[in-house]
Parts: structure tokens; sequence; C-alpha cells
């Protein structure tokens, strides 16, 4: 079932025993969205834990603490948090594929895995759509209003992506309200590089190739470059906006090798030249249409040849 803001506010006030769930490779939004919507649920006076994600960065990790579920919490309802496919389940989050109650989202290619869905598409992050459902039901205190700012903020490149909208800035300022640390929480997240993360950078760099006249451009990462900086998931966190920042380049590609032999594509488009979430879609990915991702199976050189005939299958689409 389709609910409106006002339904999925009524479903939190009449369910209990909530276990919050949040993707693969967790961002600054789900993660946000997980940690205000538990605080949230806590302030009701119900019980909620957020399902711990082993792929959690250090980067993220402080806004749940004191959230995480205990080993052998039972919950009664089950919420996804900024969830689009089956695919972006965690390992430990697979027993719960077929009995999430309720996933609140802001993605177009939401697949409608939850028995019922809160969906915005319009949204630049899910935080905005949480800020909309929590204020209707609790007021938003600071604890609350500090997870959501990181998930607004990180989602849309602290306000400078195309999805940023008069509404995205309405929501901060009404956060800001609250007396959230706002300048603190921005250098963290947009001034603030590690040295590995500036040396990785300077790897992307070489890596580059560029194509149609240098619109769009093809970055990799690979294991070894991880090894030989002795990198982690931290260093390398939403470096796929680092490749689009070459000027001329409309379409900016980066490609992370994987333990398991994949290949982890982010591809930040101008969605007036091409749409990020269709070209992933024909890998079996998807997202906005100016930012998506795709897992493809096999390394690098095959990864790009993929991505390129993707790329090009929606370029003669768009030609027709």
């Amino acid at each position: 079932m389709n609910f409106t803001i006002e339904q999925t506010g009524e479903f939190l006030k009449d369910h209990d025993g909530y276990l919050i769930l949040t993707h693969v490779r967790p961002d600054g939004d789900t993660v946000g969205c997980a940690a205000a919507l538990c605080r949230g649920l806590r302030d009701l006076g119900k019980t909620a834990h957020v399902l711990p994600n082993p792929e959690t960065t250090s980067l993220f990790s402080p806004y749940l603490e004191g959230l995480l579920a205990p080993e052998d919490f039972r919950p009664e309802t089950v919420v996804s948090v900024d969830m689009a496919a089956r695919g972006l389940f965690p390992d430990n989050a697979q027993q719960y594929l077929e009995r999430v109650d309720l996933a609140i989202d802001h993605h177009p290619s939401q697949e409608f895995f939850a028995q019922n869905t809160c969906l915005d598409a319009e949204r630049a992050a899910c935080g905005e759509l949480m800020y909309d459902i929590l204020r209707g039901i609790t007021p938003i205190t600071r604890g609350i209003a500090l997870p959501l700012y990181v998930a607004v903020s990180t989602d849309c490149g602290c306000f400078v992506y195309g999805n940023t909208s008069a509404g995205t800035h309405r929501v901060a300022a009404a956060l800001m309200d609250t007396g959230i640390p706002t300048a603190e929480l921005n250098k963290r997240h947009f001034r603030t590089k590690s040295f590995k993360r500036l040396r990785l950078e300077s790897m992307l760099t070489e890596s580059l190739e560029f194509h149609d006249g240098g619109e769009i451009a093809i970055a990799a990462i690979s294991l070894h470059m991880m090894d030989t900086l002795q990198a982690d998931e931290r260093d390398a966190e939403d470096i796929a906006a680092f490749v689009g920042q070459v000027e001329g380049v409309k379409t900016g590609v980066t490609i992370r090798e994987r333990k398991d032999g994949s290949c982890k594509i982010s591809l930040r488009t101008d969605p007036d030249d091409l749409n990020a979430s269709s070209v992933c879609a024909l890998l079996g990915g998807g997202g906005h249409a100016a930012a998506a991702g795709a897992t493809v199976e096999g390394d690098i050189p095959h990864t790009k040849q993929v991505l390129m005939e993707a790329i090009r299958t929606v370029q003669g689409r768009k030609g027709q």
C-alpha cells in the first residue's frame, strides 16, 4: 500500500517494537534517517532500535550511539529507510527481506518490496521526507534534528547538487532553528579530508579516462590502490562526486573494485544530458536522474565496457 505522510505517521503511532534497517554501504541519508526515526519513536514511548550495519564507517557511526539493536532483539515492526531495492539489504538484514512493514524512501527506482511504502521521489533526500513525517507526530528535538541535517545535507552535497530545492533549504532552516552545530557538521562532512583521501584523489586523477570530447570521465579505484594507501571506506566516502568536478565533464563515473570480484559503479550526471538512473537500471541498479549506482560482476576493464554500452544505449534512446 502507498502511504501519505499522514498515514505513515499514524502507522508509526499505532505500532511498536521497531527495527530500522539501513542500506549497504550506508551514507549520511540512510544513517541520519535511521537515527532520527529511532529517536522520534523513542520519544513517543516506543521500543525502537537500528539494526547494526557492518559497513557503517566511523564518519557516520557516532550518530547511532545508543540506538543499535541488541543481538536478542525480536522486532514486531520492521522499517527500512532510504532503501530502494532488495539488492541493498546488508547480509544481516536478509532475514527481514520479506517482512518489511514500512519503507520510507525518495528513490524513483523504488521496488516496492515492503507491505507499505511512503515514497516521495521529488525530495532531494530521504531526510526531507523523514522530517515531515516526524514533525507530524513528535516535536523535532535537537537529538532528532542533528541526524536529519546530516541526512539532508550529505545527500544534496551541502546544498549544491541539482536536486536541492527551495523545500530542501526550508527543511534545513527549520533544523538549524533547533540550535544544532551546523558549522561543525559542515566542516566534518564537507571540508575535512584525510591525507589518505588526498592521495586517493591524486591516484584517481591519474586513472581518468575521457570520452565524448571530455564530457564523460571515468575513474577506477582498484583494490591495489586501496591496499597501497592502507585506505578504508571512510577515505573513499562520496568520492564519486570528485570526478564530476573536472571542468567540462557532464558525466562522472567512479568504479570501485570489490573483494568479491565485482565492481561498484557510481554515476553522477547532468540529467538534462544523460539520465543516470536509466543507465544504471540497465546494469541492475538504479537511483536518481542525476546520481545512481549499480554493481557489475567482473573486473574493471569489463565494467568499463558494459558501462559504456549502457551509456550508449540510453544516449541512443534520447536521440530517437
